[in-house]
């Protein structure tokens, strides 16, 4: 079975600004990344079919019998079965969109849209279909204990062996090797808590379920961590956090409240940054849609931030609800900057100036050097291109 996974060109649009630097299928919700969680349940490896400027990162590959799945689909078992059961040609529905297709074909990216199935199967289950930002961490509870069912059933979790911490309901709670807790309260009686590999938890921190750790991640000392959350692998997560997915290797190292947020990968808190997620009038937040060009109702009552890779924030930043901040935005000072930060801003409640292309891409090659990775050419280019497609946004460019 030879899984393509592949990016909807609208889908792209409404789940900017993380799908700037990758496809839908790296999106990661619950413990695993889309793509993981596709390649854990059927066994078999799947790649990428985005647009060119991501598919030296993320490339296809094709074979003489192909199963096109839309990136933005979290599997299921009934899922795989509908799809598996396809005939050649044949397409799934779920909701409006076109969910996987069956084809011998070498299909290109240019040619997804116009796809035409001789026959369409509509999928009468319970989908997962990531349509808009906020759904990422509106289903992340949902995911985490569907991906703890398939990472831990058959396992054995390693035993916490420090005698000061607290577990309430340990049999929903599971700890990879390597994993570090001191001093903690777990409390897993809502939902399951998966601490993964070389993780740590440090003193006086205190966690619900449904809860994440990705590998080598770090929970800082008296941190407050609410349910439904994801700090995924290589993260420093501190302070106030309920219902969050960091998609890895971003840090909130200090105090302040995040809640209701999605923070894409290499981001910074700076310390006391605080999120709003709930409006003082208790009204339906709304949130900058790329797609629309506008402001639209996410329908939410409670959103919060969400930061697209590579941003950064000063000490005692305050976001208003609903913010949308862009791909490698800087922001820092006093007030409330806007609730829609472009990719590449510099500034903050006073005004942007466009953070120059070749410090944007010193500062990525300084952060990613601390955890000893390059910022090679194919990366480089990836924030080349998001620079030059985020141009329109940064309006005082054109002042």
């Amino acid at each position: 079975m030879n899984i393509i996974l592949f990016d909807d060109p609208i889908l792209r649009l409404q789940l900017l600004p993380f799908t700037y630097t990758r496809p839908l299928a790296d999106i990661r919700i619950g413990i695993l990344k889309v793509n993981e969680k596709w390649q854990k349940l059927t066994g078999h490896k799947v790649s990428f079919l985005t647009e060119n400027y991501l598919s030296a990162k993320f490339p296809s590959h094709f074979a003489s019998d192909n199963f096109y799945i839309i990136g933005a689909l979290c599997p299921t078992e009934s899922l795989v079965e509908a799809i598996i059961n396809l005939g050649e040609n044949e397409g799934l529905m779920v909701g409006d969109y076109l969910a996987a297709f069956h084809s011998s074909d070498q299909i290109p990216y240019s040619e997804l849209a116009s796809l035409t199935p001789k026959k369409k199967v509509v999928f009468e289950g319970e989908a997962h279909l990531i349509d808009r930002p906020w759904r990422i961490f509106q289903w992340n509870g949902v995911q985490i204990r569907s991906d703890f069912d398939l990472i831990t059933t058959g396992r054995i979790s390693e035993d916490i062996t420090d005698p000061f911490t607290r577990v309430y309901n340990p049999e929903n709670v599971f700890i990879e090797p390597g994993a570090s807790i001191k001093s903690a309260i777990i409390n897993a009686e809502n939902g399951p808590v998966y601490i993964g590999k070389n993780a740590q938890v440090m003193e006086g921190a205190m966690i619900r379920g449904p809860f994440a750790m990705g590998e080598q991640s770090i929970i800082g000392m008296g941190a407050a961590i609410r349910e439904n959350t994801t700090v995924g692998p290589y993260c420093k997560v501190a302070g106030e956090v309920s219902n969050a997915v960091f998609f890895g290797n971003s840090n909130k190292g200090h105090d302040g409240y995040l809640g209701n947020a999605v923070l894409g990968e290499w981001c910074n808190l700076g310390a006391d940054t605080n999120a709003s997620n709930l409006k003082n009038n208790y009204a339906n937040v709304k949130v900058w849609s790329f797609a629309d060009e506008a402001f639209v109702d996410s329908g939410l009552q409670f959103c919060g931030l969400l930061m697209g890779d590579h941003s950064k924030c000063g000490i005692n930043t305050m976001f208003n609800t609903g913010t949308v901040v862009g791909v490698s935005a800087n922001i820092f000072g006093g007030g409330f900057p806007k609730s829609f930060v472009p990719s590449f801003a510099w500034g903050g409640s006073e005004g942007f100036t466009t953070y120059r292309i070749e410090q944007a891409l010193d500062t990525a090659s300084r952060v990613l050097e601390r955890r000893k990775m390059p910022l090679d050419e194919t990366e480089r280019a990836i924030l080349l291109e998001v620079f030059e497609r985020s141009a329109k946004f940064r309006s005082w460019e054109e002042e």
